[in-house]
């Protein structure tokens, strides 16, 4: 097992995500003491990125201890940072702060970059930077504003790089990584069929004979998350599918056909007037977001009440959606609907979220093990909060209706061009923004669809795909003929970060 101590950066689960990818169990942990860290007796530690300066007074820092463990430690931007201080170099404000991509260069031979070429692209995220590095250190990497971006002492396996390269930015990134886990002498043993069966046996022991309210929305977590408990508890499990009237066009139907065929004590509640009653008016992101989420909960407890006491609810929370949600000291991205839009009281005797340490591909992985079917399996997220993140400012079944109509054009002519397959997610979303067109001879003053189409495999970075001009044409030509109150089609090439994959 590899520990990564989590300092509050963005990009940290991802680090769990590249160490993973080669096999090799590890878990995230915020500000444990040197005794826990020594119970958990890891193969090695990975020290984040973080918002803080190290020379700040309330600064977090790993316990010095840990250098005296004998395990190699990699320390990424803060992490190296935080290392360097303890270890007696100096951190000072960068005279030129990096961020983005930035061209890094080796200096010198290391087991750490082994394989990686000599000149590379990697993403920096700084304001500060290593002065001088600790005794014992030697420089490996240097960029032209940052002499020191990467350092170690081979002969105690400490390695620090001030970059990250965790983001696919980095493009020597996997190597890094995959080095790393070779320097830690992992086994590289650690299989998704694994974490099924011990996830099952877990959750049996957890609940026994209490009852069990899942959340189900049909998509790929809240889907993996049911079969799961379904397995674990069988009949004490009722899944409960929430039609908030923010779904894609006729994707309530949809869901209800498909899990009518599982045994999972299916119910359908239609609340869509009750949502948008509560959304009516609100136009910021967040609380759009947390209202959704606490009428979520509203609904579940009162679904519980008349089938009997329930004792749990269970969701599909996975990782990407804690670390946006805000995890220790890191900064909220944004409040999802099952993280940080619940509301203070719940109630339920516990909420589980079995799923809550994977990624995406990972939650794909464990339903394949679980035999569910591939269409189920590989179908793009969709969120929780819906459409209703999709509608830029107020949320109105007008606007309801007209990006449900834009979105069904979209992701039709995607699947029939064949190009849908290599795509994460894609939809429609609407903007606040109003333009004068003409149509018909006639001037017209209507709302403007953003089309959004990423590359991703993690969801906690993506890149922009780069669709076939042909079908973005169709598409556009398709929507301002076919659906009413839009006149203008815009697509949207921006990559995550500085943007996020939905709108709100």
């Amino acid at each position: 097992m590899i520990l990564i101590l989590d300092f509050g950066g963005q990009y940290n689960q991802l680090i769990a995500r590249r160490v993973r990818e080669n096999n090799v169990y590890c878990e995230v942990h915020t500000a444990l003491s040197f005794d826990k860290i020594r119970a958990l007796n890891p193969e090695g530690i990975i020290l984040t990125g973080g918002p803080q300066s190290v020379y700040e007074k309330d600064s977090l820092l790993p316990p010095i201890e840990i250098f005296k463990l004998g395990v190699p430690i990699l320390g990424i931007c803060y992490g190296a940072q935080a290392m360097t201080k303890i270890l007696g170099g100096s951190v000072k404000p960068a005279e030129v702060s990096e961020y983005g991509k930035t061209e890094i260069e080796l200096v010198g031979a290391s087991k750490l970059f082994a394989g990686v070429e000599k000149k590379s692209v990697a993403w920096m995220s700084h304001t500060d930077r290593i002065f001088s590095a600790p005794e014992n250190f030697s420089v490996t990497v240097k960029t032209k504003n940052c002499p020191v971006a990467a350092m170690e002492n081979p002969a105690q396996n400490f390695y620090a790089v001030q970059f990250h390269p965790e983001v696919v930015h980095t493009v020597e990134g996997k190597k890094i990584f995959s080095n790393f886990v070779d320097i830690c002498g992992c086994k590289r043993d650690w299989k998704m069929s694994s974490f099924v069966v011990d996830t099952i046996a877990k959750l049996k022991k957890k609940i026994g004979g209490g009852k069990v309210l899942c959340a189900l929305s049909g998509g790929v977590d809240s889907s993996v998350a049911a079969v799961l408990l379904s397995k674990a508890v069988g009949k004490n499990l009722t899944c409960v599918f929430v039609d908030h009237g923010l779904l894609r066009k006729n994707e309530a139907a949809e869901v209800e056909a498909v899990f009518k065929n599982f045994d999972l004590n299916f119910i359908k509640v239609d609340a869509s007037e009750r949502f948008l009653e509560k959304l009516r008016g609100v136009v910021e992101p967040e609380r759009k977001r947390k209202i959704i989420g606490e009428e979520f909960i509203r609904v579940f407890e009162e679904v519980s009440k008349k089938i009997g006491a329930v004792d749990f609810l269970v969701q599909g929370t996975i990782y990407p959606d804690v670390i946006e949600s805000g995890l220790g000291k890191s900064a909220v991205i944004k409040s999802h609907h099952n993280v940080g839009g619940l509301p203070d009281f719940v109630d339920f005797k516990e909420i589980v979220e079995p799923l809550r340490l994977l990624f995406k591909d990972e939650v794909r992985q464990a339903g394949r093990e679980l035999g569910l079917p591939e269409n189920l399996v590989s179908r793009q997220p969709f969120p929780g909060p819906g459409l209703g993140i999709r509608i830029i400012g107020e949320v109105t079944a007008e606007k309801i209706k007209i990006v449900q109509e834009a979105d069904a054009i979209y992701r039709e002519e995607i699947f029939k061009a064949g190009v849908d397959k290599n795509l994460a997610q894609y939809f429609a979303a609407l903007t606040n923004m109003r333009s004068v067109g003409v149509m018909g001879d006639g001037r017209t003053y209507d709302n403007a669809i953003a089309l959004r189409a990423v590359l991703t495999s993690d969801f906690m970075t993506a890149e922009p795909a780069q669709i076939p001009w042909e079908v973005l044409s169709v598409v556009a030509n398709r929507i301002v003929n076919e659906v009413h109150g839009v006149n203008r089609v815009l697509y949207d090439c921006t990559s995550k970060p500085p943007a996020t994959i939905e709108f709100e």
